[in-house]
């Protein structure tokens, strides 16, 4: 299934930690390479199209070696309303909360993981579609 996503780092001064994820690596449940943002210290995107070749990033920027975690943001738009924001908490990266957004879930299909989408509350655009908990879709898609 086709999908795009985007995927923007921000964390300054770590480009030695990131520079392994701007090489090619086989061995990487994802695919690609990180850019750096020639305009912006500290920042690197990457663009996805299809669901199973990103999964694992979010398990991958994890792991690396940062030297100030609390300052690592992650931003992710996977075809919502906006990007996403992730920091760390407890040494995992997970989801803050943006006021005026909502993360929709819906049911997902039985081969597909569904992340949901994140929506802007009050404008109309699915916020009432979201499924009860017992449908909704555990798996990661990052």
């Amino acid at each position: 299934m086709s999908r795009m996503a985007q995927v923007i780092v921000l964390a300054r001064y770590e480009d030695e930690v990131m520079e392994p994820l701007t090489r090619p690596d086989g061995a990487r449940t994802w695919r690609g390479c990180f850019e750096q943002i020639p305009w912006f210290v500290g920042g690197w995107y990457i663009e996805f199209e299809r669901w199973e070749a990103r999964r694992g990033l979010l398990e991958d920027l994890e792991a690396l070696p940062w030297n100030e975690p609390a300052c690592v943001q992650v931003m992710l738009h996977d075809e919502d309303d906006l990007f996403g924001l992730w920091m760390f908490r407890d040494g995992s990266l997970g989801e803050v909360d943006v006021p005026g957004t909502r993360r929709v879930h819906v049911a997902a299909g039985p081969g597909d993981v569904h992340p949901g989408f994140l929506v802007r509350t009050g404008l109309g655009r699915g916020e009432e579609r979201h499924s009860p908990q017992h449908v909704q879709d555990p798996r990661a898609s990052w």
